[in-house]
């Protein structure tokens, strides 16, 4: 199952995930839910409270 994360602002954002340089995972946000992944149970969502605009964090 996908993770989608609904902010303040209403919005509803998807969370995908590529490999970066040297194979690190990386995570981010999007408004499209083509293609998106689980959240991992070592990272948890927080919300930029100025943009309103979720994030990943290790817990």
């Amino acid at each position: 199952m996908a993770y989608s994360h609904k902010n303040t602002r209403g919005q509803t954002y998807w969370l995908h995930s590529r490999e970066g340089r040297g194979g690190a995972k990386l995570f981010f946000f999007s408004k499209d839910s083509s293609d998106s992944t689980d959240l991992p149970d070592h990272l948890t969502v927080i919300e930029n409270e100025r943009t309103g605009l979720p994030m990943v964090k290790k817990k």
